[in-house]
């Protein structure tokens, strides 16, 4: 007996008797309270345990010999794809004029629907020989003569492409570049055309509208979270031409999961310059992306909260707002007591 008579003194929640107990209005107004509110919270704090968070980390950036891809998706509106080319220099020396492997080209009305899609331009091919739109020696050459030397082929596909831009036909660009993993540039434009070619069909640089819209550029497949700045990009020239340029500086990323899978990507940032063209400028218009790789790559991983954690945080809320409840609860008592009182003295008077 003695050694349950101590244990009943360490009770720290001693029960009163039934008939001790008297239930109110106000207590159960609170109790509806305080469990509507506990309940609020817990739904909180379980979102709260599933959620994921990431963790960044920073490190030197130790790959090699891989490639970068590139994702695009731009819309010119002023220009045919027959006289769009995508090129590609790097720092290695490599220099690949006009890359048709995983490039696309749909054709657009001047309301932007698809008319068709091209994959290589056959005026764009033909030009490869005489890439020369940064040297004018030959601009004051009789084009009536090159046109006369033109095939037939090429007659005719230099009339359409005059009539394309009479109708107010644009060209949509997409795909995958795959480029070397070193600094480089590349740029969509019409620089893949013999200089004739493009002098007979837009007569002069200023005529070569490079406005453009930035569906999507990317350099790898996208994470949770990821923002690529240049997306939804919108450059329209109202008034004459000019060169854009993107400098990018590319972020190498790896994204890791919780379920342990590593996703390697890239991520980047960019900031942007417009040149004007000038009736005897030597260079044609184009769009630029020149990137360079920084040596610092991110790790984002993903984790998840404790289960300690949880039962921590939802301990304290919940026995937080039972306690504020229980106060609450007297204090209301107290006060409708203090009312009531002097009224029933009164009335009995």
């Amino acid at each position: 007996m003695g050694v349950k008579q101590a244990l009943r003194s360490l009770d720290a929640f001693p029960r009163a008797e039934d008939h001790l107990m008297q239930k109110t209005q106000s207590g159960a107004f609170v109790s509806v309270l305080g469990l509507v509110i506990m309940t609020t919270l817990f739904v909180h704090e379980l979102r709260y345990y599933l959620t994921t968070y990431t963790v960044h980390q920073m490190s030197v950036d130790l790959k090699r010999g891989e490639t970068l891809p590139i994702h695009i998706n731009m819309t010119f509106p002023s220009l045919p794809c027959d006289v769009i080319s995508v090129d590609a220099i790097d720092m290695s020396g490599k220099h690949e004029v006009d890359l048709d492997t995983n490039i696309w080209k749909l054709r657009l009305n001047s309301d932007g629907y698809i008319l068709g899609t091209e994959y290589l331009s056959d005026l764009v091919e033909k030009g490869h020989t005489s890439h020369k739109h940064d040297d004018d020696k030959s601009r004051h050459e009789d084009l009536t003569s090159h046109f006369d030397g033109l095939d037939e082929g090429g007659k005719e596909t230099v009339m359409s492409v005059k009539q394309a831009l009479k109708n107010g036909e644009g060209c949509r660009v997409y795909g995958v570049l795959d480029v070397q993993r070193v600094a480089g540039n590349f740029h969509i434009s019409v620089h893949g055309l013999n200089i004739f070619v493009a002098q007979m069909i837009f007569e002069g640089a200023t005529h070569v509208n490079v406005s453009h819209v930035i569906h999507e550029l990317s350099f790898g497949p996208k994470y949770p979270g990821i923002h690529n700045p240049l997306d939804g990009t919108s450059r329209i020239i109202q008034k004459g031409s000019g060169t854009f340029k993107y400098y990018i500086k590319v972020v190498p990323t790896e994204y890791n999961y919780l379920s342990k899978e590593i996703l390697p990507t890239n991520q980047f940032s960019v900031t942007e310059y417009f040149s004007p063209m000038h009736e005897f400028d030597r260079t044609w218009p184009a769009v630029y992306f020149l990137y360079d790789l920084s040596p610092i790559i991110v790790t984002i991983k993903e984790e998840r909260r404790s289960f300690l954690h949880f039962i921590t945080r939802l301990c304290a809320v919940l026995g937080g707002t039972f306690a504020v409840t229980g106060m609450l609860d007297r204090w209301m008592y107290r006060l409708v007591e203090a009312v009531v009182k002097p009224n029933a003295k009164i009335g009995y008077r």
